[in-house]
């Protein structure tokens, strides 16, 4: 099993926040359906403020490479992450249409 952590800020709006977060309490089944098929075993999103911090439990075999080209080929994926863009900014020296920053682990106990 391999673990990813990742960052990511939303619009610092409160209200735009409320809405993101009543997205992700029950989040479009095909989402979920695409989430696991990817090789994504467990996924949680923390927030502090405006900004997101994620953490992936993966298949070893799991690679963003991989999720990327299944959810080019899916609409629904398509239509969440175009909806997600009202309420995400990306973090500074992101490519241009890139959201979610892989994080670097610089520490372990």
């Amino acid at each position: 099993m391999k673990r990813y952590c990742l960052a990511l800020d939303l619009k610092d709006d409160p209200d735009l926040i409320a809405e993101y977060e009543d997205y992700h309490r029950s989040i479009w089944p095909e989402i979920e359906a695409s989430i696991k098929e990817s090789g994504i075993l467990d996924m949680e999103i923390y927030r502090i403020a405006n900004r997101l911090f994620m953490i992936m439990e993966t298949e070893d075999s799991f690679s963003f490479e991989r999720k990327a080209k299944m959810d080019e080929a899916n609409p629904k994926v398509q239509q969440w992450e175009q909806l997600m863009w009202k309420y995400q900014q990306a973090l500074a020296g992101a490519k241009p249409g890139e959201k979610w920053q892989l994080m670097e682990k610089i520490f372990k106990l």
